[in-house]
This record gives structure tokens, C-alpha cells and sequence, in this order.
């Protein structure tokens, strides 16, 4: 593959970023531990990944410790991404995990660059920072107490209740910066969420997180994304969801249809075909040829029925910012301005 045999001086500009130096060395590990799941140790040249300008997305800055995602959902959005490494999107995603074992080391002599900005640093908008593997290799805290040291705010999604482990030093972190916590959460069918979500915790864990984030002083986000046609947009399944995601403590809901991008959709309709036959043709209908998002009309139809469900849960986060976009553009703003407190005379938390 494109970054095994690594030589000295060699470099790869069409790696993924952080992989483009292939003079670290690569260490390929398999444990009883994680049967069927092979990590490959690379060392990396970066931390930090800097957003497109063009992007749509509420911060500059991201943080991928892993690629691939033992999650192994079949709609995730980041299975072309394994592409560039000459692995398929589809088992390869799922069991051959790349890890940046330096990327702490690497993150604090970032951090301490005069150019740095403070600006906000987004983990899990690729792979999930907490999925199995972080079990094994724990470089969250250090990823955590660097970007708070640095007085950098942050935001986390995840779908892995391993974050529970790190929420003393979570709690830690927003004395001296933003936090943001989102858990994502999307069937509420114990049948089809072990179907689609095979690698990944069950519901009532990530609902049972959500309450412990809660109880912790956070207000978290739910994301019940994606929402899949004909299986989980009927208004049951969605004042369901709204409702366990309420009395989990959770204080406000972003929903989305499903996309599938080139590198999603043929291993999503492989697993249709397994196993719901019936809608095959129907989501060919809806995601024609090169078509990621779900057709305008249908989008307008969910936003009709979710909607109003959210705002009857009081899921709509009204007592807070208007938007993720609004939250994050302020802790761009005020990171800023906003000196590192020192140890002995802590800011008060600011929990989202």
C-alpha cells in the first residue's frame, strides 16, 4: 500500500495529510485484543489540519488521531477517505485502522507557535477520536490537556462512550476554555442499529453518556444524523428518538438526512440489497448516479416533520446560541482575546 516499506526521504504529497512523510517508521500491530482489526503506527508530520476555505463547515481547524473507524457504520460519510491509502472504503475502513502514535508530541509544538491563533479545533468530523482504539493507544488526554494548556477551545463529536473515561479531565479543560461536546445518535431500533452499526456502542450507552456529559455540567448536542428514508424518518421513530434523547439530559437536537458520496454508496447499497431489499430501488430514485444529498423535495418534507417535534421536546437549544455555526464563530472570536487563566486562579467552566 502507498505508506508501507517507508524509506528515508521519501515523501508523498498525495497522501492523506499528515501521512506525507513517509520517513517515520510504520509499525503494522495485531492483538487477540481487537480480533480481525490491524493498526498501523505512523508517525506524523502534523496535528492540526487546516479546513478549506471554501468549506461550509463552523471551524478552521480539525484533529484526525485515527483513520478508519471500527464503528464500521455502513453509512459513514468518511469511507472514500481510506481510498487514498490504497484500501477500500468498505472492510478494509472498518478493520485496518491507522493511528498517529506521535500526534500529541506533535500537537503541543503546534500549539506553541507564535502564528497560532487560538482558533477552534474540531475533533471527530472525519473518524471517531473515541472509537476502540483509543482504548489501546489513549492519546485523547493528551490531545485534550494540550489544546486547554494552549488555552485553545475545542469541540467534540463522538459516538463512543470511551469519552466517559476522560470527563474529569474534560471538566478540567472548560475551566480555561470552551468545550463542546456533541454525541451523535442516530437509530433507536436495537435490530437495525446492531445491523448498520455493527462496531459501534449501543443506543441506550450513547444515551446513557449523554447523561453522564450532563450530569458532568456539559450541555450536550445530540446529532440524529443520518436520518435514512423509509427507516427511520416516520414520525414514531422520530418522537422516539426525540424523546429518549430528551430524558437522556441532552439540550438541543441537529438532524440530517442521509448523504452518499461516491465512496459511501456502493457499500450502503450492498448493505440494503443484504438486507432490506424492498427499498432498493427507492433509494436509487433518491440517490441517482453521482448524488450525495437526498433530492430538495424530500429534505423540505423532513424538515416539516422534524421541526416541530424538536421544538415540542424543547430540543432546539433556544436558550442557548442560535446555531452550531453562531457557537463556534464565537469561540473563534473570544479564544482570541482570551488569556490562558493560570492554575492557581481558574476561569469559571464554560460548558456547552
Amino acid at each position: 500500500m502507498r505508506w508501507q516499506g517507508q524509506r528515508i526521504g521519501d515523501l508523498d504529497e498525495s497522501a492523506l495529510p499528515g501521512l506525507e512523510d513517509r520517513r517515520g517508521v510504520l509499525r503494522t500491530v495485531t492483538t487477540p485484543e481487537f480480533a480481525g482489526m490491524t493498526f498501523h503506527e505512523v508517525l506524523s508530520r502534523s496535528a492540526l489540519n487546516k479546513v478549506p476555505g471554501a468549506s461550509r463547515m463552523p471551524f478552521t481547524w480539525t484533529i484526525n488521531p485515527y483513520r478508519g473507524c471500527s464503528h464500521a457504520c455502513v453509512y459513514c460519510f468518511a469511507r472514500g477517505t481510506h481510498e487514498y491509502l490504497d484500501l477500500d472504503g468498505g472492510a478494509d475502513f472498518d478493520s485496518q485502522i491507522v493511528v498517529k502514535v506521535n500526534v500529541v508530541e506533535v500537537l503541543q509544538k503546534e500549539l506553541r507557535r507564535g502564528s497560532w491563533q487560538h482558533e477552534l479545533v474540531a475533533l471527530g468530523t472525519n473518524t471517531d477520536p473515541y472509537q476502540r482504539a483509543e482504548g489501546r493507544y489513549r492519546l485523547m488526554p493528551g490531545i485534550i490537556e494540550a489544546l486547554a494548556t494552549s488555552g485553545t477551545p475545542m469541540s467534540l463529536l463522538t459516538k463512543g462512550t470511551l469519552i466517559r473515561r476522560d470527563i474529569p479531565l474534560l471538566v478540567k479543560a472548560a475551566r480555561r476554555v470552551h468545550v463542546d461536546i456533541q454525541m451523535s445518535i442516530a437509530m433507536y431500533d436495537d435490530d437495525l442499529q446492531k445491523a448498520i452499526e455493527p462496531g459501534a456502542p449501543t443506543t441506550q450507552a450513547r444515551l446513557d453518556t449523554v447523561r453522564a456529559l450532563t450530569d458532568a455540567g456539559f450541555r450536550v448536542t445530540v446529532f440524529l444524523m443520518p436520518i435514512l428514508p423509509h427507516l427511520t424518518d416516520s414520525v414514531d421513530a422520530i418522537n422516539t428518538a426525540l424523546a429518549r434523547i430528551k430524558e437522556a439530559g441532552a439540550f438541543r437536537v441537529i438532524y440530517g438526512a442521509l448523504h452518499l458520496r461516491p465512496g459511501v454508496k456502493p457499500w450502503f447499497l450492498q448493505w440494503l440489497e443484504a438486507h432490506r431489499p424492498d427499498l432498493l430501488s427507492s433509494y436509487r430514485g433518491l440517490y441517482p448516479g453521482m448524488s450525495a444529498e437526498a433530492p430538495k423535495p424530500y429534505r423540505q418534507w423532513l424538515a416539516k416533520r422534524v421541526r416541530p417535534l424538536i421544538r415540542m421536546h424543547a430540543l432546539d437549544g433556544r436558550d442557548e446560541e442560535d446555531s452550531y455555526l453562531a457557537s463556534a464563530r464565537g469561540m473563534r472570536a473570544s479564544a482570541v482575546r482570551t488569556p490562558v487563566p493560570t492554575a492557581s486562579a481558574p476561569a469559571q467552566p464554560m460548558l456547552f
